[in-house]
């Protein structure tokens, strides 16, 4: 899990040390602001400023400061840099507004202005820890984290307990992922000060990226106890129970993540993650809704939701989820498999090969992809397309069984006898117990009229335990052919006992003990194929 860094707190604007402007309006200002009343006080700043005939140039530079600070207190940061610019044009070197300025910048998140203010205090004051330490914070935010790391050893240098320095320089090195390096910093602060939340909550983080989950709890716990509800302490002990495989721990801690943060994606996310790995399918698809309200454009989310539904059994809510997941990523590989998968499950071979063709162009070098996209080419009769198919896997893996075997009943099935045997032979040196590679072999010497070669064929099937009664029945007829009725008869007798109502083994049968002068039986056994199959019956008296 991904944890925000915490970055170091902003300062507050230093107030000039009055002087005495020689005006009534600025010291009515003085006494409002000391009451608490700051609007009313700005009020009387800005009167004041009326009459800057009569000020002098000191005097302007004091309303000028005492506008900035009020303003910035109240939280009116441009209105406040409006001020701290005037003043500075008037004394460019004012020994605090270069830094104020700098302050309102880093408030409304302007962190190259800021920075180039904090440069131009240090140019007046090149010792002053303050701007260092805003200097930092600045970098920080701008992805300067060399230059953060500089100005943050600079303030150690001169204070090597300013704790401050210490956090800054745990953030540039957590963000330089020198984790454990900021680690070690961030224990340190730790030891004096325990109660810190930013350095405990960066603590987790950086404990987590280095995979010591011991420590991720230690700080977690500790984070618990002064706040109950702190997202980044749940996050961590979610993930340490997701490290070490222990899935309800992880649901029970997502649960009380989304129960602080309701609106927290990742924790909902994750809260499914964890009960689907624990096997509650029902919860997991119930947070993955969740976290589908809060986010419904993320692929991912639907991709899980479509595995959650998959299992579950609900193959129609899964389809729709990884429909929606392709919708929202039409080239996310992950789901257009796992929706080819299903769909070819289901019996929607066409789909499925327009699913796993998509795949194939997408990604070429994946193997299982174009072989799937062979079986249903193969499957839909596109013979000529399975082959091409099966034959770029044998590219990329020659030594593959199965797609040597799926090659080589393509190439069959386009009557390119020599491509097929060599297919099916090769496939019985990768795999010589491969009954189908045998069976085509067969097959194929049936066809070249090769039968001493099928028969033999047929034979080492029978041997191998392959005792179908299709297998049995052409072993049979294989022998009846070589004149070795005798051979055959137990075969026909034994597919009939497979398949009773096998009528060309009943027929066969009674030819066989026909020439073998049991006419009684083989009549027997006509009558019973006629019955079986009455077609057979035609031609009889011819």
């Amino acid at each position: 899990m991904n944890h925000a860094t915490k970055f170091p707190a902003r300062q507050q604007p230093e107030a000039a040390t009055p002087a005495n402007p020689g005006s009534q309006f600025f010291a009515r200002a003085v006494a409002l602001h000391l009451d608490g009343k700051r609007d009313e006080a700005l009020a009387e700043l800005e009167l004041a400023l009326s009459q800057k005939e009569g000020l002098t140039a000191e005097q302007l530079t004091e309303i000028y400061s005492a506008l900035g600070y009020i303003r910035f207190e109240l939280k009116k940061f441009e209105e406040a840099a409006a001020a701290y610019s005037r003043l500075l044009e008037i004394d460019a070197v004012h020994p605090s507004a270069c830094f104020n300025l700098a302050l309102c910048w880093e408030a409304l998140g302007r962190w190259q202005l800021a920075a180039d203010q904090f440069e131009r205090a240090l140019a007046i004051d090149p010792d002053r820890q303050e701007a260092h330490l805003g200097l930092g914070a600045c970098n920080l935010q701008l992805g300067a984290t060399r230059q953060a790391l500089e100005s943050y050893e600079r303030c150690l240098r001169n204070d090597p307990e300013l704790e401050a320095a210490q956090f800054g320089k745990a953030v540039a090195l957590q963000l330089q992922k020198k984790y454990a390096e900021a680690a070690e910093v961030y224990r340190r602060i730790l030891d004096k000060n325990p109660g810190s939340e930013e350095c405990l909550s960066n603590a987790i983080s950086v404990s987590g990226q280095l995979q010591d989950y011991a420590a991720v709890k230690q700080f977690a716990t500790r984070l618990l106890a002064i706040r109950p509800d702190a997202t980044v302490a749940l996050e961590g002990l979610a993930g340490a129970a997701f490290a070490a495989g222990a899935h309800e721990e992880a649901a029970e801690r997502c649960a009380a993540l989304v129960k602080a943060a309701p609106d927290s994606f990742e924790g909902w996310f994750n809260l499914g993650v964890a009960c689907h790995a624990a096997g509650r399918h029902q919860q997991a698809a119930e947070a993955y809704g969740q976290a589908a309200r809060l986010r419904p454009g993320e692929p991912q989310l639907h991709i899980n939701l479509g595995i959650v539904h998959q299992e579950a059994g609900d193959l129609k809510h899964s389809q729709e989820a990884y429909q929606r997941a392709l919708q929202l990523a039409p080239d996310s590989t992950t789901a257009l498999w796992n929706l080819a998968l299903l769909v070819e499950k289901q019996g929607q071979t066409a789909e499925a090969q327009q699913l796993y063709a998509r795949l194939a162009e997408k990604s070429p070098d994946w193997e299982d992809a174009r072989f799937r996209l062979g079986c249903t080419r193969l499957e839909l009769g596109d013979h000529r397309g399975a082959a091409d198919a099966f034959e770029a896997c044998l590219r990329k893996r020659e030594s593959w069984p199965e797609a040597q075997l799926n090659a080589a009943i393509a190439h069959w099935k386009l009557g390119d006898l020599d491509r097929a045997w060599d297919g099916f032979e090769k496939t019985v040196a990768l795999q010589p117990d491969s009954a189908p590679a045998l069976r085509g072999l067969a097959g194929i010497a049936v066809e070249r009229n090769a039968y001493p070669q099928a028969l033999e064929l047929h034979s080492q099937l029978i041997a191998m335990g392959e005792r179908t009664a299709e297998l049995l029945y052409n072993t049979g007829v294989l022998l009846q052919k070589s004149g070795q009725d005798e051979k055959a008869v137990p075969l026909y007798e034994e597919a009939i006992g497979c398949s009773p109502d096998f009528p060309e083994a009943l027929l066969n049968l009674g030819i066989a003990l026909q020439a073998l002068g049991r006419e009684q039986e083989a009549r027997v056994h006509w009558r019973r194929a006629i019955e079986a199959a009455p077609e057979l019956a035609q031609g009889y008296f011819r």
